[in-house]
């Protein structure tokens, strides 16, 4: 398990909840368009901090588009575990 590489995209989703809580709390016109391109952000850090756990730093910096895109997806070994049961 990549701990730090783990930690780096909890970190940015951390900060995008944050953000998107204050900005939800502050701005009356913050609307559907705003908070998907959020949550979109926030989920695309958390799917990848949990499908991309166990690679090294040296395939994450190599990483090809495809990889990025199935480590942003909804992880699959979740969804079976705790939704569908």
């Amino acid at each position: 398990m990549n701990k730090q590489w783990i930690l780096d995209h909890l970190r940015e989703a951390q900060e995008e909840l944050t953000r998107t809580i204050a900005q939800i709390e502050s701005e009356p016109e913050y609307g559907d368009i705003e908070f998907e391109i959020a949550l979109a952000h926030l989920y695309s850090h958390v799917n990848t901090a949990w499908n991309s756990r166990g690679v090294d730093d040296a395939s994450a910096g190599t990483a090809s588009d495809d990889e990025f895109c199935r480590w942003r997806a909804f992880p699959v070994d979740i969804a079976d575990t705790y939704f569908n049961g």
